[in-house]
């Protein structure tokens, strides 16, 4: 039985096209340059993550999105909140 897995949050540089074998591709250089078992279980691509103020990444909001959950705690910090919207309606489409 397996209790949490990776997902990874991929933003692309400019000019660069996020799909599907890109998620792919990924996946195997981490498996490769890594292990086996830092491999992801998944590759979620976004425009943007969210962020404070201050510039750092907020992991907490990525973690319940990435389990499905309903965003919880402070959420005042955030540079742009429509981050969080953008993220929450992508992953309900995969």
């Amino acid at each position: 039985m397996k209790g949490q897995g990776v997902v990874c949050f991929v933003t692309v540089k400019e000019g660069i096209t996020s799909n599907r074998d890109l998620g792919e591709e990924l996946k195997k250089h981490i498996r490769k340059v890594i292990g086996p078992v830092a491999t992801p279980d998944e590759v979620r691509f976004a425009a943007a993550l969210p962020k404070t103020r201050s510039g750092k990444i907020m992991r907490r909001l990525l973690k319940q999105i990435a389990a499905g959950e309903l965003i919880k705690g402070d959420t005042t910090t955030l540079e742009d909140i429509n981050v969080i919207a953008a993220l929450s309606a992508a992953s309900g489409e995969d």
